[in-house]
Order: structure tokens, then sequence, then C-alpha cells
């Protein structure tokens, strides 16, 4: 497996890039969203990558950070998601974009993307929700690795028996900047009532 690759950005045509690593070049795909990150051609870059092995080709993905590639490996686990749409997933959202819609259920803008349908929105929204406390690990900061009230709160609620799509939905019609956790719990509860599954 090819970790990461470091070596001069030579070509940057989306969704494709070339990094000459000691004048041999790796061709690579990348979502939208790491072309935004990119330097200028002739500029040291490191991308962490995933290498897909199929019958008829050896595929190279790129990503400028390890969160993102973690992300994209999950994504793969999902029925339904190749690399193609896993690429075009990460191109429209950004990771905290993507938690936020997986977190709160949002299937309405995962099904903006293109080639997302709602069986597979409602799908990448169950398999992943619990899975981001493991893509999600890696480099990250102590500040990435934590999880936001609103978050904190729907993952309370659903351990207290509430259904996560009932409890995200509420969560959202409560959150404000300064509300803690248990200040959202503690209102969701009063709205939730008598909902439990």
């Amino acid at each position: 497996m090819i970790g990461h690759v470091t070596g001069k950005l030579k070509r940057k045509q989306p969704p494709e890039l070339l990094i000459d690593v000691n004048g041999i070049g790796y061709e690579l795909e990348a979502p939208m969203t790491v072309f935004y990150d990119l330097p200028a051609l002739d500029v040291e870059v490191t991308l962490h990558t995933h290498l897909v092995v199929r019958a008829d080709a050896h595929q190279l993905f790129g990503f400028t950070e390890v969160r993102q590639r973690n992300l994209f490996r999950e994504l793969l686990r999902v029925s339904g998601v190749g690399p193609r749409v896993g690429l075009a997933i990460l191109s429209a959202l950004t990771v905290e974009d993507l938690i936020r819609a997986i977190s709160f259920s949002d299937s309405a803008q995962l099904t903006r993307i293109p080639g997302i349908g709602r069986k597979t929105a409602e799908r990448l929204i169950i398999d992943l929700r619990d899975r981001f406390d493991e893509s999600m690990g890696g480099e990250q900061t102590s500040s990435e690795q934590s999880i936001s009230p609103e978050q904190d709160a729907v993952r309370g609620l659903v351990k207290l028996g509430y259904r996560s799509s009932d409890a995200a939905k509420v969560v959202k019609q409560l959150r404000s900047p300064d509300a803690s956790t248990e200040e959202l719990v503690r209102n969701a509860l009063k709205q939730l009532g008598g909902v439990q599954s």
C-alpha cells in the first residue's frame, strides 16, 4: 500500500494530478476540495493516498489531510459507493459538512450531490453515523477529535432510547452558538416527550 506521496506538483487538471517523485510521475485523482489547497506547479506537496486495485486498473487517490483519506475509505465500505461516488461526495462537501449532514440525518443535502439518490443517502447516514470516531482518527489535533455539543446531544438521546432521526431533528431546531450538550438534551427531552421507540 502506498501511504503518501511527496514530490513536485507537475499537473493539476481536475480530477487528475501528476506528482514527480525523484523522476517518477505518479498520476492521482483527487476531490475538488483537495484542489483548493494545492500549491502552484513545481512546488513540493505531500498527499496522503489510497490505492484501489481492480482487475483492469490500479487507481491512486490523493488527499491533503489524513482525515479526508480516512473518510474516503469509510465511504468505500458503504454498499453502492465506489471511488467515483466517493470523490463526488468529497468534492461537494468538506469533511465537516459531511459529518454534520450524517450526524443530523440531513439526506436532503446528500441528495444534492450528483450520483446520490435517496436510498444511497439513507444508507450513508445509517452506515457512517457510528463509524466517525474511527474514521476521523489519525493525525488529528485534539480540537478536531472533539465533537460538537449538537452531535453529543444526539448521541445522548439515542442512548436514552430515542430514534436518531427524531433526536437529530429536534436538536437541529434547538441548536444555538452557546448551547451546551446538557441544555440541548434537557430541552430536547421536553419536546420529544413520548416519541421514544
